[in-house]
């Protein structure tokens, strides 16, 4: 078996570096998701949901870099291109949402579908001993998995 630079396998490496541009693409997605909804919502809650939008999306942007230099530190190239980000994202593209209600449950299903992506590089990383990917994966699972709480209870709805 021949192992890169890190001492990890190089075929299996590959691979996550693929999973690993399909989060970077979903991740782009939710990204921009989170800014048309920081700059559409409207009502009552508009200054609570305003300043939420603009965390998660700044939470976003570092963890799309994160994504991205784990791609090239495991000798990969990292997507950058919008059409790249639309063809590889699971993730639903939410135009001209500005209801609160509405806003949160796209922000839901998309952390649905990031945990998903998550879990199977996790799991993929593990198999190889790839801990630089299993921590950030962790990391980032831990982080959403209380978002979901929060977003959860703010709807009201059981987990």
């Amino acid at each position: 078996m021949k192992l890169n630079s890190l001492g990890l396998p190089v075929e299996q490496s590959e691979e996550l570096v693929n999973e690993l541009n399909g989060l970077l693409s979903n991740f782009q997605i939710y990204y921009q998701n989170l800014r048309g909804l920081h700059w559409n919502i409207r009502g009552k809650r508009f200054f609570d949901l305003h300043l939420k939008f603009e965390e998660l999306y700044n939470d976003s942007q570092l963890k799309i870099d994160l994504i991205a230099e784990r791609v090239l530190t495991l000798g990969g190239t990292p997507l950058h291109t919008f059409s790249d980000y639309i063809v590889n994202s699971k993730l639903k593209v939410g135009k001209d949402i500005s209801k609160d209600v509405e806003a949160i449950q796209l922000i839901l299903e998309s952390l649905s579908v990031l945990l998903q992506v998550e879990r199977v590089i996790l799991a993929k990383a593990s198999e190889i001993n790839d801990e630089g990917t299993n921590s950030m994966m962790s990391d980032f699972i831990a982080e959403q998995e209380k978002t979901n709480w929060m977003l959860k209870a703010w709807l009201d709805e059981e987990i």
